[in-house]
């Protein structure tokens, strides 16, 4: 009971996270590419229910902010202007999923502005850019991560079920993709490519390499099972009764796999991630203006950004759980299987 709910727990938090990347245009409340360049490098707006005059608003606000002519690059608090924080707002037009248009926001305020997390150099909103960033990371680690799956599932199905001469190519195959340093790889991929490629074959380029690399692991552990359930009595009988190789491997032999699949698929999935994130933060990924993970964090290569503007650390901290709560998934899934192994 405990293991199911830990299960539950982590995939309810996934499908959380999840949704709100998806609907992302409907949370943000700008969007990704909006700047305002009179407030770049802006601090996280802070949301107040009390005004400077201890009197309580049922509505919470913010104040405007204004230069500081002391300190040029700073901000400080505007204390007569007060902007009311409002839900399902007009504003900038998105797409939900990106089928339906639609121009409902879940908060904002008019005319003044909330940075939940600050800004960056051009005036991006960072919380907006967060949401949309997750996007394209997301759909690279899951695309990339279906790929590795289903391309270990055929190469480890066929090693497995028929062994010999085969199995010894495939899985000697295996052990040099394992062995490939494979971010100098995408270095190397990224860099033969020409600068004006579209940022979508960027991406998908990017994506399939990614996935392709990764097949060996996943190939190794389904051939291990596939080489146990092509034994079982079933599998003999229905060999028996006349099916063929392709129905047994379909049918009774790769569905005793499923469960190492969705758990290797839980495990690759922030892997890929990662990497999408590590190639746009140094340059090699989907470029501006469209975000990213890593391009919201490419800035603090600068030396006077990681000095001064302490919230553009933000997205990396809000990072940290997606990670764990992936590895946690796994981790819940790999012992299910275990028990309902035994």
């Amino acid at each position: 009971m405990k293991r199911r709910y830990k299960l539950w727990a982590t995939f309810a938090v996934l499908a959380g996270f999840h949704a709100a990347i998806l609907f992302a245009g409907f949370l943000a409340p700008y969007s990704f590419s909006a700047q305002d360049r009179d407030a770049p490098y802006a601090p996280p707006s802070r949301i107040h229910f009390f005004d400077s005059h201890g009197t309580f608003h049922a509505r919470p606000f913010v104040y405007g902010m204004k230069d500081d002519p002391e300190n040029y690059g700073t901000y400080r608090v505007d204390f007569q202007q007060i902007y009311p924080l409002r839900f399902f707002v007009t504003g900038a037009p998105y797409k939900i999923a990106g089928l339906l248009a639609s121009r409902t926001h879940c908060f904002g305020t008019a005319p003044g502005h909330v940075f939940l997390m600050g800004t960056d150099g051009y005036g991006r909103d960072q919380f907006s850019r967060l949401l949309y960033g997750g996007q394209i990371s997301l759909a690279a680690g899951w695309i990339a991560a279906a790929f590795s799956i289903l391309f270990g599932a055929i190469i480890g199905g066929l090693a497995g079920f028929y062994g010999g001469w085969l199995d010894d190519i495939l899985m000697r195959g295996g052990e040099l993709f394992l062995a490939l340093p494979w971010l100098y790889f995408l270095f190397a991929v990224r860099a033969a490519l020409p600068l004006q490629v579209a940022q979508w074959q960027v991406f998908l380029l990017l994506v399939v390499v990614i996935g392709l690399i990764g097949w060996a692991r996943p190939a190794r552990l389904i051939r291990g099972i596939v080489m146990s359930a092509k034994e079982r009595n079933f599998v003999t009988a229905a060999r028996a009764f006349g099916a063929s190789d392709a129905y047994l491997l379909r049918r009774h032999v790769l569905p005793q796999a499923y469960g190492v699949m969705l758990t290797q698929m839980t495990l690759l999935v922030p892997q890929y991630i990662l990497a999408e994130v590590t190639l746009t933060f140094l340059g090699l990924g989907v470029g501006e203006p469209m975000p990213s993970w890593g391009s919201l964090l490419a800035s603090l290569q600068q030396y006077y950004v990681l000095a001064s503007y302490w919230w553009m650390f933000l997205p990396t901290v809000l990072l940290i759980p997606v990670f764990l709560t992936y590895y946690a998934a796994a981790d819940a899934l790999q012992e299910r299987v275990k028990s309902v192994a035994l």
